[in-house]
């Protein structure tokens, strides 16, 4: 977990001002909603948090730590997007260990094959399975982990990018309009299941949205 601190951040695409002195402090902890029309920037906020964008002007902080120049990978936050962003040709298994298997396995692990047959990989092969199950179960998705994302609802999938997001446990969650794809009746109950997943975990959440209804539940 972790305090995040936006400090008098600016940017520009262009001629056009997306963010000018923007300042804000979110608590460790803290669920926070960024609610506005398309355009307004709230996006490109999160962005700049996740490290995908770099700011003209100001500071980022995560913690107690200036993270405004630091690579994506080094800022300890999972971004859930509103696409899903999940790899058809992977199980539910897969998807999840995707993360962990990049930060636990070395390039010469990760090969095909060959990987497994390096010392110490198949060890951490089932510290992973061992993660990705719990977080399924947490999620409630253990039974879909041998299927593709062509073959669950969208419902279905935005659990599992979320759960994707969940399993190595970042020190914060940036959702980017993750309820936009599904129907109006899944997107209730998602956003009360959201809710329920920041209490659960006590992490901080920052949520971008456009609709009012969501942002106030």
């Amino acid at each position: 977990m972790a305090s995040i601190s936006i400090e008098s951040v600016s940017k520009s695409f262009g001629a056009t001002t997306v963010l000018r002195d923007t300042s804000l402090d979110i608590a460790d902890g803290e669920f926070i909603t960024l609610l506005g029309p398309s355009g307004c920037g709230k996006s490109t906020l999160l962005r700049l948090i996740a490290g995908l964008d770099t700011s003209d002007s100001g500071r980022v902080r995560i913690g107690e730590v200036d993270v405004t120049t630091l690579p994506p990978k080094a800022r300890d936050v999972a971004m859930v997007f509103q696409s899903y962003a999940l790899y058809p040709h992977l199980s539910v298994r897969d998807n999840m260990a995707v993360p962990l298997r990049m930060r636990r396995l070395s390039t010469l692990q990760r090969l095909p094959m060959v990987g497994r047959l390096v010392a110490g990989a198949r060890d951490i092969e089932r510290g992973i399975a061992d993660d990705v199950r719990r977080t399924a179960d947490l999620l409630d998705i253990a039974a879909l982990l041998d299927r593709k994302p062509g073959q669950l609802s969208g419902g279905q999938r935005q659990r599992v990018a979320v759960g994707r997001a969940m399993v190595r446990e970042p020190a914060a969650f940036l959702m980017d309009e993750p309820l936009s794809n599904l129907d109006a009746r899944l997107r209730v109950h998602m956003r009360t299941e959201i809710a329920q997943l920041h209490r659960t975990l006590a992490t901080t959440f920052v949520y971008v949205t456009h609709d009012q209804s969501e942002a106030m539940t």
